[in-house]
């Protein structure tokens, strides 16, 4: 018989690295945005989030409304996870690109936290001190006036704005962590196709409600933003394709740790192309964040190797 051809040893971190490249670059985009409200673009993310999946749904005959016990599920995963889209597209919008991309990184780190409270999964003393970490370089990007004094600098815009964004952030981070809870629970019952045709759904429904409501809904006067708008659609969607991929041929442990790479990402292109040099306090903030998600990482890496090996026995 024939052999099955090997795997290229390292392709699913070269595919998670280029996934964080293109993420950041759409981020990038989005901070050169200027006249299209964060809830309007992610209403053109979902659209092309729609196109893509339709077509996988009817090939893979999955129905659209999935099966009648996880239908409730389905929907808090496309609620929630819409929902960490808009306000990390916010969070984007009006603070530097670097600060919200390191507090949405402290993703796993929540990940665990509500793991233990609704799925009673363990949470050990390393976990705890993990989320100190991540917490720790929260505080650090914020920068409270209550701890470091009303003259809070190198940030963009008003502190008020600073401190919206920081809250949107963290949201988007909470809801995030809580889309990957959800999922955890609905386990392989549903498939893939069918989780992102929720939250494509769901997100655009949510999203055109909200762009009535606050009159905000308008096509891009010049023609830069209407092809900025169409990128930031088609890099978004490649770079969960090769997410996507990178988790099919690679463990979940190294591909979460090659993801640090959307914090550098973020660093260099805030430096080259918004002439903005982050602070001490968001590097600090970063290195903690940074530590404490690659910490939960290879904790988790390291207890599915060892229950793998416990499996063979």
């Amino acid at each position: 018989g024939t052999k099955k051809k090997a795997a290229c040893p390292g392709l699913g971190l070269f595919y998670t690295v280029l996934s964080a490249f293109l993420f950041s670059v759409a981020s990038l985009f989005l901070k050169k945005i200027e006249d299209v409200h964060s809830v309007e673009v992610s209403a053109f993310r979902c659209v092309f989030q729609m196109a893509f999946v339709l077509p996988g749904l009817i090939y893979y005959k999955t129905g659209f409304l999935g099966p009648k016990g996880k239908r409730i599920f389905l929907f808090f995963r496309g609620f929630l996870g819409s929902s960490a889209m808009i306000l990390l597209y916010y969070a984007f919008q009006v603070m530097p690109l670097a600060d919200a991309t390191v507090i949405t990184f402290s993703s796993p780190v929540f990940t665990s936290l509500l793991a233990w409270i609704f799925l009673k999964e363990k949470y050990s003393v390393w976990d705890l001190l993990f989320t100190l970490f991540a917490v720790t370089g929260v505080v650090l990007i914020a920068r409270p006036p209550f701890l470091f004094g009303s003259n809070v600098k190198g940030i963009e815009g008003s502190y008020t704005d600073h401190l919206k964004g920081t809250i949107a952030a963290i949201t988007s981070t909470v809801s995030a962590a809580s889309t990957f809870v959800i999922l955890r629970k609905v386990g392989k019952s549903v498939h893939y196709f069918l989780s992102i045709w929720y939250y494509a759904v769901i997100g655009l429904i949510g999203c055109v409600i909200a762009l009535f409501v606050m009159n905000e809904w308008r096509l891009p006067y010049c023609g830069k933003d209407r092809v900025l708008l169409i990128l930031i659609g088609l890099l978004g969607l490649g770079g969960q394709i090769f997410l996507t991929k990178a988790l099919q041929i690679e463990k979940a442990g190294p591909v979460a740790i090659m993801k640090t790479m959307d914090v550098v990402f973020a660093f260099i292109l805030q430096i080259l192309f918004l002439n903005h040099l982050p602070t001490w306090w968001t590097v600090g903030g970063a290195l903690c964040v940074v530590a404490s998600s690659s910490g939960t990482a290879i904790r988790k890496w390291q207890q599915s190797l060892k229950k793998a090996k416990q499996n063979e026995i």
